[in-house]
């Protein structure tokens, strides 16, 4: 199953190739201000619709999670970056996507403790 998100005005769109079974309610000080709910996934069951000249990007701390966001409406549908193995990894924010919240698990994760 797939599943597809987007920013508020539609001007980045995504498809993943997958069907999250949970996702991760992080308390770092970016997913705590912009509230977050997190799946992670590999590159190859994410795919991009729209421009990525449509897209901002904000780094911080490690820099290893490009956060992405739109220029237009500021929604942040996705990251890209690197997992914590080394490996490519894509960061869907489920919040940003056309799914059911009531009927993902959510976990909570201490980012502010590292």
């Amino acid at each position: 199953m797939s599943i597809t998100g987007s920013c508020h005005c539609g001007s980045i769109r995504y498809t993943l190739d997958e069907d999250p079974a949970g996702a991760m309610a992080c308390n770092c000080s970016i997913c705590r201000r912009k509230g977050y709910l997190l799946a992670f996934s590999t590159p190859d069951r994410f795919a991009l619709e729209g421009s990525r000249d449509d897209i901002a990007v904000y780094t911080f701390g490690s820099h290893n999670i490009r956060h992405q966001f739109c220029k237009t409406c500021g929604c942040a549908p996705f990251g890209e970056g690197t997992g914590p193995g080394g490996e490519a990894m894509v960061a869907v924010n489920l919040r940003c996507a056309d799914i059911d919240l009531d009927a993902i698990k959510i976990e909570a994760f201490d980012g502010a403790s590292l």
